[in-house]
C-alpha cells in the first residue's frame, strides 16, 4: 500500500473513533443517561410485593422452592447467593438493599411467605426490588 493511501485511511480511521468515542462515553455514563419513557415507566416508588423468599440459583436452575426446600434455599442465601421473591403476580424479583445484600436479613425467610417494600425497576425480563425493606 502506498504511503500517502496508507496515512489517509489510518488519519480516517483514528478520526471515526475519536468522533464516535464522546457518544460513546456518554452513552456509558450513567449520570448522563437518559431513560427513555418505557424505562422511566417501568418503575415504581413503594411498590409492596408480597410472595415466598427463595435463592434465586436453585429457583431458576431447577424451579427449587416450597417448604421441602426451605433447608437449602437457607443455607444458599446465608452463602451470599442472590436472593429473591416469587412474587403472588406471577413474577419472580430480585431483592436489593439500600446498595447492599439482604441475604443476612431474608435467609430466616427462606421458603416462607412474606410482604416486602421497594422500588420495583424491570429490565431485559428480569425485576428488581431495590431499596428493599420486609413489612412488618
Amino acid at each position: 500500500m502506498k504511503p500517502f493511501l496508507k496515512s489517509t485511511l489510518s488519519l480516517l480511521a483514528t478520526t471515526g473513533l475519536f468522533m464516535g468515542a464522546p457518544g460513546w462515553l456518554l452513552a456509558a455514563d450513567p449520570k448522563t443517561e437518559h431513560p427513555t419513557a418505557q424505562q422511566a415507566a417501568s418503575g415504581s416508588d413503594n411498590a409492596t410485593v408480597t410472595g415466598e423468599v427463595v435463592d434465586l440459583v436453585c429457583y431458576t436452575d431447577s424451579g427449587a422452592s416450597g417448604p421441602e426446600h426451605a433447608g437449602c434455599a437457607k443455607v444458599c442465601i446465608n452463602a451470599g447467593l442472590p436472593v429473591g421473591l416469587k412474587a403472588q403476580d406471577g413474577k419472580t424479583y430480585v431483592l436489593v438493599g439500600d446498595h447492599k445484600p439482604l441475604n443476612s436479613e431474608l435467609a430466616s425467610y427462606a421458603a416462607k411467605t412474606i410482604t416486602m417494600r421497594g422500588k420495583v425497576v424491570s429490565r431485559d425480563g428480569i425485576n428488581l426490588l431495590e431499596n428493599a425493606e420486609i413489612v412488618k
